[in-house]
């Protein structure tokens, strides 16, 4: 009788837990966009032009007062192989605002016949861009494992921070993949020297 008590009070308890995790689950998305409307930092609501389709996100959609839509300026993304496999972006630049959230894809296959571990080396042209460059999703952040002719596609989601000298118009954000376990190659500065002034 008493081992029967003792797991009725479990159970309860377990009840309990599993209904409060379950709320909390529920109320963080509501809280979460409350901390961003009280905190001002709005960086991932979308603007018009930027919601799929080329539609209206909704009157309810606030628009991001931090993105400086009198500036525009050209990333160009550039992909350096070191090595047997095919490394490219799928578009060679992107025009966007200071402070708008924009989103490239990169794509990668491993063309050997074994398995590789390879991880990728970012570097910015010019060089003054690279600290008002933030990535907030990058696969340079961590080293992958492909199978041999595996292809993968990776996201590169960056907001350019308003900050930017406006002398700058020009961005470009250079790749170097290169396999763990060999030498480890440098930022590929040389090849971006052509182009390390800005733009007019």
């Amino acid at each position: 009788m008493a081992i029967r008590t003792e797991n009725l009070k479990m159970a309860g308890k377990l009840v309990v837990v599993i209904t409060a995790m379950s709320a909390f689950g529920y109320a963080l998305g509501p809280l979460y966009k409350h901390i961003c409307e009280v905190t001002g930092i709005n960086i991932l609501s979308l603007s018009e032009r930027q919601v799929p389709g080329g539609g209206s996100a909704g009157a309810d959609v606030k628009v991001n007062t931090q993105v400086d839509t009198s500036r525009t300026i050209t990333v160009e993304f550039d992909a350096n192989a070191r090595g047997p496999w095919e490394f490219k972006p799928a578009v060679n630049s992107v025009q966007v605002h200071p402070g708008e959230l924009a989103t490239v894809m990169y794509e990668f296959r491993n063309v050997q016949d074994h398995r590789m571990s390879a991880q990728a080396i970012p570097s910015y042209a010019p060089h003054q861009a690279a600290a008002h460059f933030n990535k907030l999703e990058c696969f340079c952040f961590q080293q992958y494992t492909l199978e041999p002719g595996e292809k993968k596609q990776w996201p590169v989601a960056f907001v350019i921070d308003p900050k930017l000298s406006k002398d700058v118009k020009t961005i470009t954000l250079s790749y170097t993949f290169f396999e763990v376990g060999g030498k480890t190659p440098a930022a590929p500065t040389a090849a971006l020297a052509g182009r390390a002034e800005p733009r007019s």
